[in-house]
């Protein structure tokens, strides 16, 4: 491993589904020699990509799981993180990027910015990731990669610079012109392995003239220097334009824009180069821990081995040979045989085995320094723990965890499905957050819930195959909650008389709606209630919110304000005042006039133009709300919102409406009122429901 802090680079590739990720990193693995013969997406030959390791992705040409792998280039060490594309998956690109440094944003040069591009730009800007954009697919029929740069600037907000120009496009795409050298870069051999510079083309001089001028005022604005020797007309080295584009591109102020075609092995090369020009290594990366002894004061971490050790584990995987933990060294190093500190949960652990991952296979190290990622195995810990040296209490943030807007009843076929089903369900809630499952006591079933279809389907998929679990799944339930509209007051008095002392407590005050999920306020004075029954209040009220007393489902955005109270001096107890804040909730709830809320989809679908009325009149009948079309080159790209629950199945619809032709993409926009007609037949459904049960 590099010694040089300096001279490593913890990565990302991320980008929408289907722009050539998994692809791209492929052919860096080619070029870094990490492999020896490249294999495609959908495993043509049979065996699919490096990073694809799981039967699945290889079977469905998708990433599912965000996979690591490491590579050297020009001197420097790359860690990568192949991240997936598909929404369902959020949370794997959500925590690569929380432990990653820098990024590279891949485009499609035809599709260009699409729905899930926005998506992993607001992740990005979320945990402050400076990011290069690669277009691909340059060589694709309606490429326009300064169409993409525009969408670059306009769309996400980006201050989006080319560094390169193609060399033709579709089917005359040959190779790129380096604005930075100005020299022509073509990719020969077999692979592309071998970069020929040359001249640039004639017909192409004055273009890149241009683009460089545009260049250098775009990087002036971050070098003294630079701006300096512009204006003096001297000469720009290429040294002083890089320093001055790195410097915009760790701001985030600036995006270096590359280009080229993974797939044909054009411009990967001047992709590594400027990973390692552009994108930060973990020591220009400034991050903080909180001190727990301290309040939670963040405290700043240095890329150093020598200071003590924070160290976060950011994802989780089951091995044969056990538990597998993708760990981030943000200080210190972590030696094999160390006694390290699980901050959660107190507990101290020994270092066993320590390996770095190369997609499914692994290589023992020794140690890992600060700033790189590694696995340790053997170690019981949940995702999102912090290890320290003993003795030091400092913890890392937690990651944004997104709520599941899915849910599923599965059912064991057998008895054997019983026992391997309850296995896999342990390993997957604990390996992904946005996976949960809990058990229905009143119905006896067994739910799941997601992000979405793909998501449950993967996982059935996985129960089957990973654990020979046979499993019968209900229908899709969709996550509805109940909300109130308007202010309603409440004065409850809770009196239970039996042998030996009573149950007391009365309060008194009002709910109302709210932004939030859940806020609890006490404006009570002169001790109309003690202080010490408060907290009980509060409970009261918050075990109220997992299950609305109408429709039953969970309640969101209610503020409960206690004002006047009463009670007892030998009658009133914890319990007591809990039942009386159960009974408030139960009595106020139906007078704040209370509706039912539904997860409302942010639908894109990309269609052939031909089908562009059949595509909107399928999402109009389906309650969508069509927000926009615009064509994207031979294509129409339409965005609409649509109800959750109008979208099962869809892709079969879709693929019938247009010869398989179309593809969409859905991810969670926000809550909206479900209509008077709707809600009628969900209540229909639920006493039917509920009638099934107790039968």
């Amino acid at each position: 491993m590099s010694q040089d802090i300096k001279h490593v680079r913890n990565i990302g590739i991320s980008a929408h589904i289907d722009s050539g990720k998994t692809t791209l990193t492929e052919r860096i693995l080619y070029l870094t020699k990490r492999i020896h013969k490249i294999h495609e997406v959908r495993g043509k030959d049979g065996v699919g990509a490096t990073m694809d390791s799981m039967a699945l992705e290889k079977e469905r040409g998708i990433t599912i799981a965000s996979a690591a792998t490491y590579c050297t280039w020009e001197g420097h060490e790359i860690n990568i993180i192949d991240t997936p594309g598909h929404v369902d998956f959020t949370m794997e690109v959500e925590r690569s990027l929380r432990v990653l440094d820098g990024a590279i944003l891949v485009l499609c040069a035809v599709g260009g910015v699409q729905s899930q591009s926005i998506t992993v730009d607001l992740q990005m800007k979320r945990y402050n990731i400076p990011s290069i954009a690669f277009i691909n697919k340059c060589d694709r029929s309606g490429a326009n990669p300064f169409r993409v740069i525009e969408q670059l600037r306009e769309k996400l907000g980006h201050n989006a610079v080319a560094l390169e120009l193609p060399i033709g496009l579709e089917t005359h795409h040959h190779g790129v012109v380096d604005l930075i050298s100005m020299k022509a870069l073509y990719f020969e051999g077999d692979h592309g392995q071998h970069v020929k510079t040359d001249e640039i083309p004639e017909d192409l001089v004055d273009t890149a003239m241009e683009k460089r001028e545009e260049l250098l005022d775009a990087a002036s604005m971050f070098s003294d220097e630079l701006t300096e020797a512009i204006l003096d007309e001297a000469e720009v080295s290429e040294t002083m334009l890089r320093e001055a584009i790195r410097k915009g591109a760790l701001r985030r102020e600036l995006t270096p824009v590359l280009m080229g075609s993974a797939y044909k092995n054009k411009g990967v090369h001047p992709l590594l180069n400027a990973v390692c020009y552009y994108l930060p290594s973990p020591d220009d990366v400034e991050t903080h821990a909180l001190d727990i002894t301290q309040g939670e004061e963040p405290v700043r971490l240095t890329a150093d081995n020598k200071a003590s050790l924070v160290a976060l584990a950011f994802k989780l995987e089951d091995t044969p040979y056990g538990q597998l933990t993708y760990i981030r060294t943000y200080q210190g190093a972590l030696d094999k045989g160390d006694t390290i500190y699980n901050v959660r949960t107190g507990k101290k652990i020994k270092v066993g085995r320590i390996v770095r991952m190369h997609a499914d296979k692994m290589e023992d190290v020794e140690t890992i320094p600060a700033g790189f990622i590694a696995a340790l195995f053997g170690i019981d810990c949940a995702s999102g723990d912090t290890f320290t040296e003993p003795g030091v209490n400092l913890s890392m943030s937690s990651m944004y965890i997104p709520e599941p807007v899915i849910t599923l009843a599965v059912k064991p076929a057998d008895y054997k499905s019983e026992t391997n089903m309850s296995k896999a369900l342990n390993r997957f809630t604990k390996e992904d957050p946005t996976f949960q499952t809990h058990f229905n006591s009143e119905t006896g079933e067994t739910l799941i819930s997601g992000m979405g279809e793909l998501h449950l389907e993967i996982y059935l998929e996985r129960m089957k195959r990973e654990y020979n679990a046979s499993i019968i799944a209900g229908e899709p339930q969709v996550a509805y909650r109940e909300t109130i509209t308007q202010q309603a007051n409440f004065d409850y008095t809770h009196k239970k008389q039996t042998g030996g002392a009573g149950q007391f407590g009365r309060v008194m005050g009002y709910m109302e709606p709210v932004e939030d999920e859940f806020e609890f306020e006490s404006k009570i004075t002169g001790g109309a209630i003690p202080t010490h029954f408060i907290p009980a209040c509060e409970k009261g009220f918050a075990e109220c919110m997992k299950k609305g007393p109408w429709m039953k489902y969970p309640v969101t955005g209610v503020k409960l304000v206690l004002t006047d109270g009463g009670f007892h001096s030998v009658d009133s107890s914890e319990m007591a005042f809990q039942a009386a804040a159960r009974g408030a909730f139960q009595q106020a709830y139906s007078k704040a006039k209370p509706v039912l809320l539904e997860p409302v989809m942010k639908v894109v679908v990309e269609t052939p133009d031909e089908f562009q009325g059949n595509v909107m009149g399928s999402l109009n009948q389906r309650r969508g709300i069509i927000i926009g079309a615009h064509d994207e080159g031979i294509s129409t790209v339409i965005e609409a919102h649509v109800p959750l629950a109008e979208m099962f199945g869809y892709s079969t619809v879709l693929r019938s409406l247009t010869q398989g032709k179309a593809q969409f993409t859905m991810e969670f926009e926000a809550y909206k009122e479900v209509p008077k007609s709707v809600l009628e037949e969900i209540a229909k459904k639920n006493e039917q429901a509920s009638k099934g049960g107790k039968s």
